[in-house]
């Protein structure tokens, strides 16, 4: 029978691929914003609180302020150079008004995990004190993040339309929120265990969402399609006359 240290790794590693899926799952939309070489519609605002919640994560699993943290310090690391590099395509393609205000929160985000580092370490001298203060915060921030499809799902309901929610996002979401909140129920750590429950919560609406628009979705591409093909018909006889 595995004990509870067995099962709290296994699921620390099955929270670590899940957690990487996430981070990595706008890689479909980053793509086609290269290729558009336009942002569009898609909101800055995920890759934003993502980035601040992977920072001050990282900072609360350093063994300073939160030891035995290994599965959290490797998994947020990877997360912050991931969704950097999203944030600079972003930025290249947003247009100038878009790129000034993404560009001012990125330096805000930075400022405020670089004060916040130095102030829990001069000013609070055991690490318990440091983990209760940053695990604080950190709770805030990652509730932040989860939440952060919130004008995406507006913009879903709205529209009726899931283009600008990609599936894979939204899955992952779930995914991770559920695999992290398991994690946390094996030795209870709030901190872990209450925004991961509501990102779990928030995926699975996601998900409800794309299937109550999917369809409606698929109907006004197939229009388009037929539209597309009407137009080439007719300019085909066109010619032929």
């Amino acid at each position: 029978m595995l004990s509870m240290d067995t099962a709290r790794t296994i699921v620390g590693i099955i929270g670590n691929v899940t957690a990487l899926v996430l981070f990595s799952s706008p890689l479909p939309t980053i793509v086609k914003i290269w290729k558009k070489k336009s942002v569009e519609q898609y909101s800055a605002a995920p890759y934003l609180a993502t980035f601040l919640n992977c920072g001050i994560w990282v900072l609360y699993a350093t063994p300073s302020v939160h030891p035995n943290s290994f599965f959290l310090m490797t998994i947020n690391g990877a997360g912050m150079a991931i969704d950097t590099v999203f944030l600079l395509v972003f930025l290249f393609f947003s247009d100038k008004n878009k790129r000034f205000k993404v560009g001012l929160i990125v330096l805000a985000e930075v400022v405020f995990m670089a004060a916040l580092a130095i102030m829990v370490h001069t000013l609070a001298h055991t690490w318990k004190l440091r983990s209760t203060i940053v695990g604080s915060i950190v709770l805030v921030c990652c509730i932040v993040m989860y939440a952060s499809p919130l004008a995406i799902m507006k913009l879903v309901i709205t529209t009726k339309s899931v283009e600008y929610m990609p599936f894979s996002i939204s899955l992952c979401f779930f995914m991770n929120g559920l695999c992290w909140t398991i994690y946390a129920l094996i030795h209870i750590d709030p901190y872990i265990l209450v925004p991961n429950g509501m990102g779990a919560v928030f995926g699975l609406v996601q998900l409800v969402l794309y299937a109550i628009y999917y369809k409606s979705n698929k109907i006004v591409e197939e229009k388009q399609v037929d539209m597309e093909v009407g137009f080439t018909q007719n300019g085909l006889s066109s010619n032929k006359g």
